[in-house]
């Protein structure tokens, strides 16, 4: 597991429950095409494990990291972009498309 893994998970864990979560646009018009709800993603992220994760890329814009995780959620494996701020902002939140996934900033 690499080292930055536990600290990023406990604080999108801590952030989640406390209800600090911003989703952008783009990952609330993806969640509602999978049918799911706001409060589905969030309950989600209170719940990530280190088996969900699938590493972390520098962001393109602004000197932070973008954490990707793999979770499933409704028996579908979703991919979800998350940069940690003052809260936990989910940037992609779509169904999985395998390995061949986004750029660093969420364009296909």
């Amino acid at each position: 597991m690499p080292p930055w893994l536990p600290r990023a998970l406990r604080r999108i864990r801590r952030l989640a429950a406390a209800g600090h979560v911003r989703i952008t646009y783009k990952a609330f018009c993806e969640l509602q095409e999978l049918g799911l709800e706001a409060d589905d993603l969030v309950d989600v992220l209170a719940c990530l494990s280190p088996g969900d994760s699938d590493g972390r890329l520098p962001s393109r814009f602004v000197d932070t990291w973008l954490y990707v995780f793999r979770p499933r959620l409704a028996g579908v494996e979703i991919y979800v972009k998350i940069a940690l701020r003052d809260d936990c902002v989910v940037i992609s939140s779509h169904e999985d498309q395998g390995p061949e996934e986004e750029g660093p900033e969420g364009g296909r």
